[in-house]
């Protein structure tokens, strides 16, 4: 891998990149709370919940790349500090506001999550780790690879292990990847760490990769997807009760993300992150304030949503009950208040339009040279 571009060239298209798929995930949450089911029969709910499949990888990804640049201007060490740090950060949040703020509710008894914030927040810790030991973007990078590609093999080390001690690491090995067991505390892990500690270090590697390798490796991507997947589909057993072969075919594992999901989302992102680099006009804008400052936005539209879900369902008839939340965004609403897909969308655009403002400002403030230190970690 050559030397990288400069910073200046390539932050661009990753904040744009960003901020697409952060406005792109306020559309599952929405749904979450809507009661809308995953995917389904309809086109139209299929593809709401599809076109959200992007938005952990390209996150994850962008965000090792993010911390490559970051390193160029602060050090190896430096980096390794900062990454450790806001990693911790990000699991308290995980465990305190974000716990909250999907239910209102602290009652860790009755359930706690490992979502996506613990699991990024755990992969920035050994991102940090790996950072320290001097391992370099090319090894981090092929690394990365292999853990994506060989995800199956984290399936099966636990029946490896010697049955005096097999019952001890299990519940601690579902914070990993998945065994059938049940994990420690009794939480409810959505995010594991395998795959994604790999798409996390294979983005650091890929911020070392000049700009003109950037198309190639993203169609090349697709391409290997299509490959897979087509085929795949096509070798299915088909039933009366089937979804249609586009559904298959597009209808990817994400938990734990599959190697071809992987390929499906982070293929199409970074073949288009060319084209973010030279983006302009208002939605590029609009698209990049969101993607400076994705951790704050992050921790604002949880309970926005859950407002606005509340307010929904009040003037859809329905009552306020927050009983339907408590364990959001496993959400428990009844069939008969489910919102319609055009009550989703409206509920999304308000929301997203409602938090550009607060988002701008906050953006506007990290850019100056007088922002306090704290400013960095979000």
């Amino acid at each position: 891998m050559s030397s990288p571009t400069p910073r200046s060239n390539r932050i661009q298209g990753i904040d744009v990149i960003r901020g697409v798929v952060m406005i792109l995930m306020a559309i599952d949450h929405v749904r979450l709370y809507g009661g809308i089911p995953a995917g389904g029969p309809t086109t139209g709910v299929f593809f709401t919940r599809w076109i959200t499949h992007f938005c952990a990888p390209a996150f994850v990804f962008l965000a090792g790349t993010s911390a490559f640049l970051y390193g160029q201007s602060i050090g190896r060490s430096k980096l390794a500090r900062f990454l450790v740090t806001r990693g911790l950060l990000l699991v308290v949040l995980e465990l305190t506001v974000v716990k909250f703020t999907w239910g209102f509710n602290l009652d860790y008894a009755s359930f706690t999550l490992a979502g996506v914030i613990w699991m990024i927040g755990w992969c920035m810790v050994l991102m940090g780790a790996f950072v320290a030991m001097g391992l370099g973007p090319r090894t981090l990078g092929y690394g990365g690879i292999a853990v994506i590609v060989l995800q199956p093999v984290f399936a099966r080390l636990p029946g490896l292990l010697p049955p005096s001690v097999h019952g001890a690491i299990v519940p601690f090995w579902e914070f990993i990847y998945p065994s059938g067991a049940e994990a420690a505390g009794n939480i409810q892990v959505l995010y594991v760490i395998v795959p994604w500690i790999g798409v996390m270090a294979a983005g650091f590697g890929f911020g070392a990769t000049p700009t003109r390798w950037w198309p190639r490796i993203g169609l090349g991507a697709t391409a290997l997807f299509i490959a897979i997947a087509i085929p795949t589909a096509l070798a299915q057993q088909v039933t009366a009760e089937s979804p249609p072969l586009l559904f298959r075919v597009l209808g990817q594992n994400k938990y734990p993300a599959s190697l071809p999901f992987l390929l499906m989302t982070l293929g199409p992102v970074i073949a288009l992150l060319p084209l973010a680099n030279r983006a302009t006009g208002w939605f590029a804008r609009v698209c990049a304030v969101f993607g400076r400052a994705p951790m704050f936005y992050y921790l604002l539209h949880i309970p926005a949503i859950h407002l606005a879900a509340l307010a929904t369902a009040w003037i859809r008839g329905d009552g306020i009950h927050h009983e339907w939340y408590r364990t959001a965004p496993f959400a428990s609403v009844p069939p008969s208040a489910r919102w319609d897909l055009w009550q989703l969308y409206v509920v999304f655009v308000i929301v997203v339009f409602a938090l550009y403002f607060p988002v701008a400002r906050y953006v506007r403030r990290k850019a100056q040279p007088s922002r306090p230190q704290w400013m960095t970690y979000l």
